[in-house]
């Protein structure tokens, strides 16, 4: 069985982003081979990530951006793979990074996709597209498989909670994003009764976590008390690196002398991979 997560936290700000890519990098250093899907929106932050977001620029300047993202949401999609076949559609989809993981990237057509779903009366067609696509197309092809979703509580991110079940959240250590945790894992339970589904917290994941102080020990204590089943093993470290690694289109995996905080960084997206691993894997 595929390993799924969705990073989500109704919060723009929290390292959402960084944590898909550098956790998804973490899991192919262990030996998994996976995919990332951006639902953040038409930015494409993860092919900036991954030095991609010029050549799909270029692909959406030249009309060559079709099918993408948004495509897997409309009605016509199952259509456009039998005129095509899968591995054509896929191959248009899927772009391969330097690091050894795959990636889906977002798209400028996502913005529509909201409205056109609002439409659809069935709830499970206008919650499960993106789960039929997972299902039908990535399930069988990866080890597992991370969504990047909005801090927005719209159809398209349902769509990746639907399709993932599994939420990861990054956090920092404040008032009001501890109140946003509370509110998630609230939003879950809703989640499990309204749509029938086994969605889940699995993994609150601390971030941009300054060691010795005294407000983020007094936070990490409230979380650990909070969230104990679900908090990451390890908090990740707030680094420059992490920030300088971005703009140079690349993970902190990939840096030839990270800093002492990117070592730190780096050692807690590995470890919080292999516990994802353990708590998502042994569920199945």
């Amino acid at each position: 069985m595929t390993i799924r997560a969705a990073v989500f936290l109704d919060k723009g700000g929290t390292g959402k982003t960084t944590t898909t890519a550098h956790l998804g990098r973490a899991l192919t250093e262990l030996g998994h081979e996976g995919i990332l899907i951006d639902l953040a929106g038409k930015q494409s932050d993860l092919a900036k990530q991954f030095g991609l977001y010029e050549p799909q620029q270029t692909a959406i300047e030249n009309d060559e951006d079709f099918p993408n993202l948004s495509s897997v949401f409309d009605d016509d999609f199952g259509k456009l793979v039998k005129m095509n076949g899968a591995d054509a559609i896929l191959d248009r989809l899927i772009y391969e990074t330097n690091e050894g993981i795959d990636l889906i990237p977002a798209h400028p057509g996502l913005d529509s996709v909201d409205g056109e779903l609002n439409n659809v009366e069935d709830r499970e067609d206008r919650y499960g597209r993106l789960k039929a696509f997972v299902d039908e197309y990535l399930e069988d092809r990866y080890d597992f498989i991370l969504i990047d979703l909005p801090g927005l509580s719209r159809i398209v991110p349902y769509n990746g909670v639907w399709a993932a079940e599994n939420i990861i959240a990054p956090v920092e250590m404040g008032s009001y994003e501890f109140g946003q945790v509370k509110q998630l894992a609230e939003d879950i339970d809703k989640y499990r009764s309204n749509w029938d589904i086994d969605a889940e917290l699995t993994m609150v994941i601390p971030n941009k976590f300054e060691r010795g102080t005294t407000l983020a020990d007094d936070y990490m204590n409230r979380y650990q008390e909070e969230f104990n089943g679900a908090m990451a093993p390890n908090p990740v470290a707030k680094s420059q690196d992490i920030r300088n690694a971005t703009e140079a289109g690349k993970t902190i995996f990939e840096l030839e002398e990270p800093s002492a905080t990117a070592s730190r960084a780096k050692e807690a997206y590995l470890a919080n991979a292999n516990e994802l691993v353990d708590r998502i894997g042994g569920e199945q």
